[in-house]
């Protein structure tokens, strides 16, 4: 069975009585729009039928009080995962479903097995200062640091992501408690994929990232950024025009100067990448030559 993040499959509003039965009777994983939250349950409209979800199925953790019903709540208007588990026939038929026991079997048959390196797609859920968190099955969450997000430094996940987004990332680690730990800055390239897209003397659009005593940082792309010096009406976030002084491969520094300021709307956005392979086991971002050596080396430590 495949596992994906709640909201990701479109299942058919017209479900037949025949259908969910088959998938009760089968423990398949299905997909529904969550209507309403009364605090005892959590109820759904699968097709003609009514279905509800009981307090404690609502997520995996609710009966123990490790979920709080916060977390319950802001479900209503999103989609949900669940499993059927009862069914009464009648003048009104209701299902009995389970989002908890879909955690679960998420959990066992898909995370569990994943490997560190392994590149899955995410639903990032909300931002926090120091990261992303994503669902990355049936509403189970994972964390992607703000640091793992890009190469080029940013002040907040919100520079670069946005709720309900979909991106692709790489298990990098598992916390204490065996959750997921991501990192997608490895996929979007190394630093000589990323400056090959430029040349000395080109003039591009660029956006502030930091001002140091040193200079300002511009980034280029979300795993390139370049140093100019500081002309004194920049802020991180702001958009400009720079003109490409030099690039050093040998040093990975990329000189810039900057040209002027630009209107928000001038701000370059790039899509998340979606690679084409499903693994990565190394990943060095350095060109060859260069002393100095940033490179992600996936390995298992379990």
């Amino acid at each position: 069975m495949r596992y994906y993040p709640e909201g990701f499959c479109n299942y058919p509003s017209k479900f037949t009585k025949e259908f969910l039965l088959r998938a009760m009777n089968s423990g398949t994983v299905l997909e529904g729009l969550a209507l309403a939250y009364d605090g005892g349950q959590l109820k759904l409209k699968l097709g003609d039928f009514d279905a509800f979800i009981p307090h404690d199925e609502c997520a995996e953790g609710v009966r123990e009080g490790k979920t709080r019903d916060i977390g319950v709540m802001t479900r209503v208007g999103r989609s949900v995962s669940f499993v059927i588990t009862g069914f009464c026939d009648g003048e009104k038929p209701l299902f009995t479903l389970s989002r908890a026991k879909a955690q679960r079997l998420c959990k066992a048959e898909y995370i569990d097995t994943l490997e560190y390196g392994d590149i899955l797609p995410c639903r990032v859920t909300h931002l926090e200062k120091f990261g992303a968190f994503c669902d990355v099955g049936c509403g189970i969450a994972a964390l992607l640091p703000i640091d793992c997000i890009s190469v080029s430094r940013i002040e907040h996940p919100r520079d670069r992501l946005f709720a309900g987004q979909t991106i692709y990332c790489a298990v990098k680690s598992r916390d204490n408690e065996g959750r997921l730990v991501l990192t997608m800055k490895e996929l979007w390239g190394t630093w000589s994929e990323n400056a090959a897209k430029f040349s000395a003397g080109d003039t591009v659009i660029g956006v502030v990232r930091s001002r140091e005593t040193y200079g300002v940082f511009v980034e280029l792309t979300p795993n390139l950024a370049g140093l100019a010096e500081d002309c004194g009406d920049v802020m991180p976030g702001q958009a400009v025009s720079v003109y490409i002084k030099s690039i050093a491969p040998e040093k990975m520094k990329t000189k810039l100067i900057i040209l002027r300021t630009l209107e928000k709307s001038a701000t370059p956005v790039f899509d998340p990448p979606r690679p084409e392979y499903k693994h990565i086991d190394k990943w060095i971002y350095s060109p060859d030559g260069c002393e100095r050596i940033i490179k992600t080396v996936f390995v298992d430590d379990l």
